[in-house]
């Protein structure tokens, strides 16, 4: 008896199965084959606490990924900046590089907390390499010369080992996106004639 019911079941769940896969709808023959999965790329977290120069500058010209590791394209974005501006650093982290680099001055943190480091030129920088700095420490000024832009600016770049990345993405909506600030009509305060 034991042995008519354990059959049964299996019985069932074979027929379960079959009808199952007549059921479910499957590729058609000359359907093209589901894509492969692919592993997301690590995202770069918004960890910015300032800008490197100024508080808005003008992003000059932006990040453009080169198709290949050799190919052309902008790895950074060049951010107006006038000579003697002071640089700051965006985020908590370790000088890993500070000096000149093709006669540009050159300089290199690494992002505490990430795999990520950011890059700054051309620099007079005010730091040393192994120097811990923190978010918003003045750690150079821009240089007046050694800019490859038509104007002074100073080019921001973001490294994840090899892979250039947008360096824009570290910054917050809210420090990307901030409009100036308004001041709003306190109630029961008439506007000035010029206002209406």
């Amino acid at each position: 008896m034991r042995a008519m019911r354990c059959a049964s079941r299996s019985g069932l769940a074979s027929l379960l199965g079959l009808l199952l896969a007549v059921l479910t709808p499957g590729p058609v023959s000359g359907d093209p084959a589901p894509p492969p999965p692919t592993t997301p790329t690590p995202s770069v977290p918004a960890i910015a606490r300032a800008w490197p120069v100024g508080t808005r500058p003008s992003v000059l010209r932006g990040w453009e990924p080169p198709a290949t590791a050799y190919s052309r394209g902008h790895r950074g974005v060049d951010l107006a900046a006038a000579p003697g501006t002071p640089v700051r650093a965006v985020t908590p982290g370790r000088v890993l590089y500070a000096g000149r680099v093709a006669g540009r001055g050159v300089l290199s943190v690494e992002l505490t907390g990430t795999d990520l480091r950011t890059t700054y030129e051309p620099v007079s920088t005010s730091v040393k390499k192994g120097t811990q700095v923190t978010a918003g420490e003045v750690i150079g000024t821009v240089e007046a010369t050694g800019s490859h832009c038509t104007t002074t600016c100073v080019h921001w770049g973001l490294r994840r080992g090899e892979t250039y990345l947008d360096p824009l993405s570290l910054l917050p909506p809210w420090l990307l996106h901030r409009a100036p600030s308004r001041l709003l009509p306190v109630l029961g305060v008439p506007l000035p004639a010029s206002a209406t």
